[in-house]
């Protein structure tokens, strides 16, 4: 019997109820090798989906005054500062040497300081936990293939916050209710980009129908790693990694942790139906000793 909870689905809308001839998949690909870090998309996606600002106080780690995602930062771009040794030659990663991580002195004349910066997201899972909890129908799988929080239906049980492997989900304070990315499904439905993608300067965040984003993200790891980056790989593009592929996947330049971001992310609730058939047995064998117990004692 197959687990409709985990696994690779061929057709996440499809299997959600809508009928054939719907929408493609749509998601973002994240490269993070172009990212400058210039939080564009951050206040893009504040001003088109009203999100209350999270203050400009710097966290004192970094550069960086949103620290992560929640119910008032549906994106958040991370600065990871390290240092490593001194390459002989620049690497190429494809986009203008101004703004470029690296080039930094470091104490140390045989070593560099580099950043890497991503723009985080909601990953918009195949098996979408928060979705799977939500006890009000609050949280839906749209005709696109994303997942969206229904504010006026939200009842603020927070069922979705521990749920969730990413951590992206949360309740908003002074408001009760869970909010998170909807990948702009408002702006989806009109024909538009979300609009982190549409104020992306260096197309750092590309939309676009799942499948071919997908493709477009190995060839851009494979020039990548012919270009002397070793380290790129792709995080959450795998359909049969632990919560069968993420609607919005990303183009690394190191670990998964170094990002924070779960290496092997697992969805969940993928192990409710074994609980519940492992509960049924249970019961059923505690009934039958009580039964053999009670005729046992009438003889």
């Amino acid at each position: 019997m197959s687990n409709h909870l985990s696994g690779p689905v061929e057709d996440v809308t499809g299997q959600s109820g809508y009928p054939a001839g719907h929408p493609p998949r749509m998601g973002f690909f994240t490269d993070t090798s172009v990212c400058i870090g210039c939080k564009a998309c951050e206040v893009a996606c504040k001003e088109w989906n009203l999100v209350p600002e999270s203050g400009m106080d710097l966290l004192g780690s970094s550069y960086d005054n949103t620290g992560a995602l929640g119910a008032d930062t549906w994106r958040h771009v991370a600065f990871v500062e390290q240092v490593r040794p001194r390459e002989s030659a620049p690497v190429d990663l494809g986009m203008p040497a101004v703004g470029r991580p690296g080039g930094q002195e470091a104490a140390d004349a045989d070593r560099d300081v580099t950043w890497l910066m991503a723009s985080d997201v909601c990953k918009h899972c195949t098996h979408a936990a928060c979705l799977d909890v939500c006890p009000t129908g609050s949280l839906f799988r749209t005709e696109f293939g994303t997942v969206v929080v229904q504010e006026d239906i939200c009842n603020g049980c927070g069922y979705c916050v521990p749920a969730c492997p990413y951590g992206v989900i949360d309740i908003r304070a002074g408001d009760g209710r869970a909010w998170k990315c909807t990948l702009c499904y408002d702006r989806l439905r009109g024909g538009l980009e979300p609009a982190c993608a549409k104020a992306c300067p260096t197309d750092s965040i590309q939309f676009g129908p799942w499948d071919e984003l997908r493709g477009r993200a190995q060839q851009r790891v494979d020039h990548l790693r012919a270009s002397g980056v070793p380290r790129a790989r792709l995080y959450g593009a795998d359909p049969d990694d632990g919560v069968g592929g993420d609607g919005a996947f990303f183009l690394l330049l190191d670990e998964p942790e170094v990002y924070g971001l779960p290496p092997d992310p697992v969805v969940t609730t993928r192990d409710l139906p074994a609980m519940w058939r492992a509960a049924g047995v249970a019961a059923a064998t505690a009934a039958a000793v009580m039964v053999a117990a009670f005729l046992g004692g009438r003889r």
